[in-house]
């Protein structure tokens, strides 16, 4: 069924804007599961695709090819984001999953190195490139959608639902590899066992297109169209400060809660399962409060304050946090003190999103959220987990992921201060 352009972005929610939103964030949730899952199974991909004497080198070539994947998601950004500001929302999130399914189908059945050898890994890498130009387009054009469903005093609820999805998505990773690690011997889990949460992710296609099939539109027909040059110029300064406001988000969320199973086994000591019980219990509590820090930020019209205050908390626990964790905690109370600021850090996510999106004008608003989204992320998310890794094993020093985070938040901090307010 081929959808239709509504004159204006919906203004109240009715049965239709809901099963439209249901089918967003449900399908944001699987691309970002299919993107994410890698990461959890970082340490035995390096051993089956980058094989060498050093275990450590074949963790950081792992997690390095989960940061090529973020290479592409400037590209899937802009070539995403224009179809769906051209062609529509609809057209744009069909291409994101499509895409998004065959490089997770690359993975799964992908032969391992000593199979085939270097083709092995050279297609492992090609996959991660596919990802990465898929979820470039996906999260900027699924955010514009929620909220141009949404009347102005929930927009940053509507939003959040995307951030919340994420969490989701991340909680399905963290579970399906806690549950393949406890119920499969290492010996099953590294012949075939990492191979099903990927296969688990091929669910993208098939339910992808079903919950999108009957899709109504968003996208206003009498906009103008789209230009690249008039983003590039006329909305230099929120593109340029809004890549630098997603420091923050991005840096958290890969290192507390998709890098944190590897930094708690290899630098705290802690057991794989329980490690990874860590990524659920942050990923469970982010998608249960973002929708709640986005309904208080509703409240007002201002969308700064907020913010401020969250930031300024982040900065001021990230060194006690990382300093309490490495002083030998029990894990119970590491896994606390790790979901307690992933919830400062990572819950005012929603109302950053549409900061950024209300400085946009409608027809440029899910390219210029795409592109700031895809580079904020790569610039100083898609190697996070390879620098600190990289960085602790030089400096044999455990704080560094404290010392990256604070970056990332003096960064964002700079960014929020020197962000215009919308109009």
């Amino acid at each position: 069924m081929t959808s239709t352009l509504v004159s204006d972005p919906l203004p109240i929610m009715n049965q239709q804007s809901r099963k439209i939103v249901l089918a967003v964030v449900i399908g944001n949730g699987l691309v970002i599961y299919d993107f994410t899952v890698y990461g959890f199974s970082a340490a035995i991909i390096g051993q089956l695709f980058f094989p060498s004497d050093n275990p450590l080198s074949s963790l950081l070539m792992s997690l390095l090819t989960f940061g090529i994947g973020f290479f592409m998601r400037p590209l899937g950004a802009m070539v995403i984001g224009r179809l769906a500001d051209r062609k529509g929302r609809k057209a744009g999130l069909n291409a994101s999953n499509l895409l998004m399914a065959i490089g997770t189908a690359l993975i799964a059945f992908m032969p391992t190195y000593a199979s085939i050898g270097v083709t092995a890994t050279l297609f492992i890498v090609l996959a991660r490139l596919l990802q990465g130009f898929a979820t470039g387009g996906e999260i900027g054009v699924a955010s514009a959608v929620l909220m141009e469903l949404a009347p102005k005093g929930r927009r940053c609820y509507m939003v959040s639902w995307r951030s919340a999805s994420q969490a989701a998505a991340a909680l399905t990773g963290a579970l399906t590899g806690a549950a393949t690690t406890a119920f499969l011997t290492p010996e099953q889990l590294l012949d075939w066992g990492w191979r099903l949460p990927f296969m688990l992710g091929l669910l993208i296609a098939p339910v992808g297109w079903i919950i999108r099939r009957n899709m109504v539109e968003t996208l206003c027909s009498h906009e103008p169209r789209p230009s690249f040059r008039a983003l590039l110029s006329v909305h230099r300064t929120p593109l340029l400060l809004g890549i630098l406001l997603i420091a923050t988000p991005t840096a958290s969320i890969y290192l507390m809660v998709l890098y944190m199973p590897t930094y708690l086994v290899r630098n705290l000591g802690m057991s794989p399962t329980m490690s990874l019980i860590s990524a659920c219990f942050s990923s469970a509590m982010l998608f249960i409060a973002a929708p709640l820090f986005a309904r208080l930020a509703d409240r007002y019209l201002a969308r700064k304050p907020t913010q401020y205050i969250t930031m300024l908390a982040s900065i001021m626990l990230v060194y006690p946090v990382f300093l309490a964790l490495t002083q030998g905690l029990d894990e119970w109370a590491s896994i606390l003190i790790i979901t307690g600021y992933s919830l400062v850090a990572l819950g005012n996510n929603g109302v950053t999103t549409v900061m950024i999106m209300e400085s946009f004008p409608h027809h440029h608003r899910a390219t210029g959220m795409s592109m700031v989204y895809s580079i904020g992320v790569t610039v100083f998310g898609a190697f996070s987990p390879f620098f600190v890794t990289w960085l602790i094993g030089t400096t044999h020093n455990p704080m560094a992921p404290a010392w990256y985070l604070l970056g990332t938040m003096i960064i964002s901090l700079y960014a929020l201060i020197r962000f215009p307010r919308a109009t």
